[in-house]
């Protein structure tokens, strides 16, 4: 069954299925693809999809009224990214600095250290409660590590806060497996205030913005970015998961209009949201990333990309897409069921080397 357009049935306005529809085997798309192709329930209707160039030109297409909603795509990826300078050296890629972990979660301060590394950053430095250091260190010799004062119970202390504006970088992530209490609350409400470069909040980072709503929010000329979950989602904006998987694309605009950051809400179809409302739909993933670390893996690609390209717009995309790509290769090699975190930053350098491949054959030729 070949579809022209849409399948019979759907709505180009939603991806919501509201009756009977066709389920194409093909579906060939005018101009562009529509929303109930790359989004769920309603895409599972159009199997494999084409789009086909009928003379509309680009301008047209982009000055279409309202803020831009674009898929992120292989192309598009290819052409943010630039060979790198012959005479370049580790302090033209950025410096992330991650704080990260506590005891029994250490390993999500290693993860996103790893991931980081693994996507080109030039420098990072994975800040963990002194407790953690030397397992945190044991994970990687390519990160350095830092060691900060710790609560009674192994997780960041406030009085730390001096310590880590103190040390260098080009942008700092906070949140995998950082903890809850006060003392984590105070020192994320300090580091908002005061970090004078850009930031990065991953999971209990969210947690704390949203058990104290205040607390997220832009700041003039200091991009923040914020990468939650379905669940992290609807914590941070009063709502339930069900109304954040259901509206996935205005639940991010709405938290990174409202609140001036840039969101990668992460799932399927991961959408990275921008404070203007545009919206970047990301296509690459499968299920075997629904597994622990994945996100931590992905908040320090997220660091390591936007230091280095400096613009988290650009940075997002590009990090979603590769992080994406990494988890599909090594399901090619692991499947679904088997592929860990770990997994994933061993595939980050083979996604790259896939997606500029064909950059580097038309070089040479």
């Amino acid at each position: 069954m070949v579809s022209v357009d849409l399948p019979t049935g759907l709505s180009a306005d939603s991806h919501d299925v509201t009756g009977e529809a066709i389920e194409a085997t093909l579906t060939v798309t005018m101009g562009a693809p529509k929303l109930p192709l790359v989004l769920p329930p309603a895409e599972i209707y159009g199997g494999d999809v084409v789009v086909a160039d009928i003379g509309i030109p680009s301008e047209v297409i982009n000055g279409l009224a309202g803020p831009k909603i674009a898929l992120i795509t292989r192309e598009g990826i290819r052409g943010l990214i630039s060979a790198r300078n012959i005479e370049t050296h580790k302090g033209d890629f950025g410096h992330v600095l991650l704080v990260a972990g506590s005891v029994g979660k250490c390993g999500a301060a290693g993860l996103a250290g790893i991931g980081a590394v693994k996507s080109g950053a030039g420098l990072v430095t994975v800040a963990t409660p002194r407790s953690c250091q030397a397992v945190v260190a044991g994970y990687a010799p390519e990160y350095m590590t830092e060691g900060l004062q710790e609560t009674s119970d192994g997780s960041i202390d406030s009085a730390a806060l001096e310590q880590v504006l103190g040390l260098p970088a080009d942008i700092i992530a906070i949140g995998p497996g950082l903890g809850r209490g006060p003392s984590v609350a105070k020192f994320i409400d300090g580091l908002l205030e005061r970090s004078g470069v850009p930031l990065v909040l991953d999971a209990d980072a969210l947690n704390v913005c949203a058990d104290n709503n205040n607390l997220l929010h832009g700041r003039n000329g200091l991009d923040v970015i914020v990468t939650p979950h379905p669940g992290e989602m609807a914590r941070l904006q009063g709502t339930s998961v069900e109304d954040v998987q259901t509206n996935r694309i205005e639940a991010a605009r709405s938290l990174a209009m409202d609140r001036s950051v840039y969101v990668v809400l992460k799932g399927h179809r991961t959408v990275v949201a921008c404070p203007n409302g545009c919206i970047f739909i990301n296509l690459t993933g499968n299920p075997g990333m629904a597994t622990g670390g994945s996100g931590d893996v992905l908040t320090g690609a997220i660091s390591a990309w936007t230091a280095q390209l400096l613009d988290s717009e650009t940075g997002c995309k590009v990090a979603v897409y590769l992080h994406g790509l990494a988890g599909d290769l090594a399901e090619d090699d692991e499947g679904e069921v088997a592929m860990s975190a770990v997994d994933i930053t061993q595939y980050l350098g083979a996604a790259f080397l896939d997606l500029t491949a064909e950059q580097a054959r038309e070089v040479q030729e």
